[in-house]
């Protein structure tokens, strides 16, 4: 997905949700989200935490309240998958499926068909004038188009990635940063700040490298990108 060069407002772009409802939330006021501004959720927002279903809901009523970009993560495919793989379906539940399942009732049934509408639309990238939003990974030397999903959706990052051959940097999830603080190397960024392991939720402005975070228990801070 190419955005366009005329969208006005601030890109922000969200890691690594994972069912934390309550940062999500905490994180939403702080930002005061204009209609003009456009958000990119990286994908894997449901699964592990305790409120995957709350966090579709509030990225639903998000959708319509600004330009929302939601990034397919390994653990939606998972989930779509599993509803009709039972072989996937029991190896997603071991990797966070059963807290999602438990947000719904408990019976995949009770998933609203908007839901899975939502999951079914996301998008693979999003590429913009400056950044490439992918959910976990990207093979440099290959466009946008014709990367694997294997790369784009599974493959973590190993401390010694190079920068993608269009110049662009790469701003991903999916590889959890313990610290709690994003990781910056020339050409790429992650904001996967381990919410969901007693960690931070991170929201990125591109523009300015500002981030703002929050945690599952309510606290927020702030701070600014610092190359590693």
């Amino acid at each position: 997905m190419l955005a366009g060069s005329s969208v006005s407002g601030r890109t922000l772009a969200i890691g690594d949700i994972h069912g934390c409802d309550v940062a999500l939330e905490k994180l939403l006021r702080a930002l005061a989200i204009a209609p003009d501004d456009t958000v990119v959720v990286l994908g894997d927002a449901i699964d592990r935490g305790p409120g995957s279903k709350q966090v579709i809901d509030r990225l639903l009523k998000l959708s319509k309240e600004c330009r929302l970009v939601f990034i397919l993560g390994n653990h939606e495919e998972m989930l779509l998958d599993a509803l009709t793989d039972i072989s996937v379906a029991a190896a997603w539940l071991q990797y966070g499926g059963t807290e999602t399942m438990v947000s719904y009732g408990g019976d995949p049934e009770n998933i609203p068909p908007e839901h899975l509408a939502f999951f079914r639309a996301a998008v693979n990238y999003l590429e913009t004038d400056n950044d490439l939003f992918v959910h976990a990974n990207l093979e440099p030397g290959i466009s946008l188009d014709r990367q694997q999903v294997e790369w784009l959706r599974w493959t973590h990052l190993t401390g010694y990635e190079v920068p993608h051959s269009s110049g662009k940097r790469i701003v991903c999830g999916h590889t959890p940063q313990k610290s709690g603080y994003p990781l910056a190397m020339p050409g790429w960024t992650c904001i996967d700040t381990y919410v969901c392991g007693n960690g931070w939720l991170t929201c990125l402005d591109v523009a300015t490298n500002d981030f703002c975070q929050a945690n599952q228990v309510g606290n927020l801070r702030f701070g600014s990108l610092e190359m590693s």
